[in-house]
């Protein structure tokens, strides 16, 4: 790849999920310097859910500039080009998406919500842990794709491929 390549996780309330996946290809080794990650909601809740600030927080990963945002963001002249967009939440895959300009690569990457867990913080903690293993582990196989090797068709094969591994 001759160039950062920009991939934008969405989620409806962009509050877990999709911070999470930011987080995490902007900090994990195997993806730091190939790929610049962002997210955003198509219903924003306006925080970040405390849980996953934490997680990201225990895991030394950073969260300075995380915030919950409108996939509107994302759709407007000036907006970074996006050459990847992954949904990670059951309901974004089902909404009606912004026309997103450069026809960026999409795929569902869907999960249960960790935020909609009822229970303890053990509970709590214990949900977003494993949704954020799951992000971590697909955003890993993503980023080890031989893009360099891969046609278009292919590479959307891969990609969409990635959430039943």
């Amino acid at each position: 790849m001759s160039r950062v390549l920009n991939v934008l996780f969405l989620c409806t309330g962009n509050s877990a999920r999709s911070i999470l996946a930011e987080a995490a290809i902007n900090n994990l080794a195997i993806s730091r310097g190939k790929f610049r990650g962002y997210s955003a909601g198509s219903h924003p809740k306006g925080e970040v859910n405390p849980y996953a600030l934490a997680l990201l927080q225990r895991s030394q990963i950073a969260t300075e500039g995380l915030r919950s945002k409108s996939w509107d963001e994302f759709s407007t002249p000036g907006a970074p080009p996006l050459d990847f967009v992954f949904t990670v939440c059951d309901q974004a895959a089902g909404e009606q998406c912004p026309f997103w300009p450069g026809q960026p690569m999409t795929a569902h990457w869907g999960m249960p919500d960790p935020a909609a867990i009822e229970g303890s913080d053990i509970d709590k903690m214990r949900a977003f842990a494993d949704t954020f293993m799951v992000l971590r582990r697909r955003i890993e196989l993503f980023a080890s794709l031989p893009f360099d090797k891969l046609d278009r068709m292919a590479l959307q094969t891969s990609v969409s491929n990635i959430a039943r591994q």
